[in-house]
């Protein structure tokens, strides 16, 4: 009898341990697959962020075809070949994105985005003509901004532009956008105010430093803008800025804004030196 009880609890404590052997196993399995989760998420955040383009193209093309059924991946391999400047398979991987059942207006929006960098702006347009007006985002109004600019639809341009602004704390880039656009109506003054707040907003886009300098020198107004500056860009400023003085005919204040500039850079400014020596035989001619 003893021996039928001694059995019976050493059968009940095998069970048992094989039930604890696999609880604990599902608890480990469980756990890896979470950890493995985490490492992914953070894996496709680096990828979008500071990986190299091609990389994560790459990465993200072999991942998604594992996975063919994650919009998540898909979303990061369109993302990524924007990045990479492949526009026409962005266009591609963005237009199968929007297709996808859980597909959102968003990603409707980024198809556009995509469509506009690959010159395809009848179609950029359509898209965004498919998204309801309801959903409102920076994004949606820069881009509608510069499809109506195109179109020469100038109020309706500035009235999307506005709305851009009022939706994101970093508008210097939509400002940039906008002051261009009001600088090729020939609106002068009030590109140049655009250009300004946009430099106030990013300090370090040059390229609204750049654009402000148009501004101002296509109403003959040929000294640099109080603007934070680097020596560099002082030189390059004093380029543009002579390089307009010459094509409205200002030949001799072209002539000392290009001497400025070489003498300004820290190292030899090569355009500048071509242009003031091209400036000179022509004048001799």
């Amino acid at each position: 009898m003893r021996h039928t009880i001694l059995l019976t609890l050493c059968l009940g404590s095998a069970v048992a341990l094989s039930a604890c052997g696999r609880s604990d196993s599902a608890e480990v399995d469980r756990a890896i697959k979470n950890v493995n989760v985490i490492d992914e998420t953070n894996l496709n955040d680096i990828m979008l962020t500071v990986g190299d383009p091609n990389e994560a193209v790459d990465y993200f093309r072999r991942t998604s075809m594992e996975n063919p059924d994650r919009i998540d991946l898909q979303r990061g391999l369109a993302m990524s070949l924007v990045r990479a400047k492949r526009n026409a398979e962005a266009v591609t991987t963005w237009t199968k994105v929007a297709a996808h059942p859980q597909a959102t207006d968003e990603d409707r929006v980024d198809l556009a985005d995509a469509h506009i960098r690959n010159g395809t702006w009848d179609k950029a347009q359509e898209v965004l003509n498919r998204v309801p007006p309801t959903f409102e985002s920076y994004k949606r109004y820069r881009l509608e901004a510069m499809i109506a600019d195109s179109n020469k639809q100038w109020s309706k341009a500035d009235s999307f532009y506005e709305t851009a602004v009022g939706l994101t704390t970093k508008p210097s880039g939509v400002m940039n956008n906008w002051g261009f656009s009001k600088l090729s109506r020939g609106d002068f003054s009030e590109a140049e105010r655009l250009f300004t707040q946009a430099i106030t907003y990013d300090p370090e886009l040059f390229t609204a430093k750049n654009n402000l300098v148009l501004a101002r020198g296509a109403q003959r107004k040929y000294d640099l803008p109080v603007v934070p500056m680097t020596q560099v860009e002082q030189a390059l400023l004093m380029h543009t800025m002579a390089l307009t003085a010459i094509k409205q005919g200002d030949v001799a204040i072209g002539k000392g804004l290009l001497q400025q500039a070489i003498d300004t850079h820290p190292q030899h400014f090569e355009a500048a030196v071509r242009s003031l020596r091209a400036l000179e035989a022509n004048v001799q001619n």
